[in-house]
């Protein structure tokens, strides 16, 4: 039984006194038979709930018994304000509800857990880019998710192919902010970007949810399959040691140290999608990196090479020649360095984009 329903079900008890699994089906919007084995379940979790057969019967709380749903402990509630604190700035409803969380918390709690929800500030913002508000698409989403309602969507996908489609919306992700709608088709669990979806109208028809669907759970196989299609090439390379975080900050979890060369140089995988996608973003490094293997990703870099040496071939200055290693790579000396060693002033860093192709629905 899920943690949303157990709640529903135990406040909807404590509000009537008796309640029979039809009229638990008819507020959850679930069927009898799962309804029935909510309550059924609840009972033997040891829940203090039982049964009354008959004519006028249903299912009670033993003695009328109440659940605290506000009994916290001091350090649950100091995590809970500090989970929840700084969404409470962004939003007038969370702050209403934070209040009145606070106000029914035990006196000796409540100092601990208003200082912890203003310990802590989040700024989503990059530096140097304009505020971005939540889409409103992402707010009339979560209505439907909440309400259990089919959204019928006008959706364009990678390929710029629009089309209808009728879905049970599960869940919404915010990912590097950018959101992401998990919800069931005809063709099974599908994800969807947001900023994709042209129209979304809500039904008046129930959405079905799968009973063991978690959200996490899903998201966590989505980015999975992602990011295995984001490392389908590997290469080895070669880099001074001192440029290895460098390669970090631009591969993340595609970079991993493999040993070290006999000549002291550190020895790299790494991957992207492709050959190109790899040798693209390692031709502004020059000479500074040697590719091992693949060939594939060799003969892309050297493909690179001859265009630009065919483009800009004949064109030099003193200037350029009289530059020392470090001069003529300033960003990877100056600007790329190690976290511990973050300057005052923000870093500009090349932006890395969102999957475009790996996610999304098809």
């Amino acid at each position: 039984m899920r943690a949303d329903r157990l709640v529903s079900a135990l406040l909807l008890m404590q509000r009537r006194g008796r309640v029979t699994a039809a009229e638990l089906a008819k507020e959850l919007d679930v069927s009898v038979a799962t309804a029935r084995r909510d309550l059924e379940a609840m009972s033997a979790a040891g829940i203090p709930v039982y049964p009354q057969p008959g004519r006028g019967g249903g299912w009670s709380l033993v003695g009328g018994a109440r659940t605290d749903l506000s009994g916290l402990s001091a350090d649950e509630a100091q995590a809970l304000f500090l989970l929840v604190g700084p969404a409470a700035a962004a939003s007038g409803d969370a702050k209403a509800a934070l209040n009145k969380l606070l106000r029914a918390l035990p006196q000796t709690f409540r100092a601990d857990a208003e200082a912890a929800a203003d310990a802590t500030m989040v700024d989503p913002t990059p530096w140097g880019e304009r505020d971005r508000d939540r889409p409103e698409m992402v707010d009339r989403l979560q209505t439907a998710v909440v309400r259990r309602r089919k959204v019928r969507l006008t959706y364009t996908n990678g390929a710029r192919e629009r089309t209808e489609r009728l879905v049970d919306p599960w869940g919404l992700v915010d990912k590097d902010d950018i959101w992401y709608l998990i919800a069931g088709t005809e063709r099974g669990r599908r994800t969807f970007r947001v900023d994709r979806i042209g129209a979304a109208e809500q039904t008046g028809e129930t959405a079905e949810r799968p009973d063991d669907f978690t959200l996490a759970t899903a998201w966590q196989e989505v980015v999975g399959d992602v990011e295995r299609k984001r490392s389908r090439t590997w290469a080895t390379v070669l880099v001074e040691t001192r440029y290895v975080n460098v390669l970090r900050d631009r591969f993340g979890r595609h970079c991993h140290a493999d040993g070290e060369a006999a000549d002291g140089r550190a020895r790299i995988r790494l991957a992207s999608p492709t050959p190109l996608d790899v040798a693209r973003n390692l031709a502004g490094w020059g000479g500074l990196i040697e590719v091992l293997e693949p060939v594939s990703v060799q003969v892309e870099l050297a493909r690179i090479g001859a265009e630009l040496a065919a483009r800009y071939a004949g064109l030099s200055t003193d200037e350029d020649d009289q530059r020392n290693e470090d001069d003529r790579h300033p960003s990877l000396e100056a600007g790329w360095r190690s976290s511990s060693d973050a300057p005052e002033e923000p870093r500009v860093m090349p932006p890395r984009q969102a999957p475009e192709r790996a996610l999304g629905s098809r």
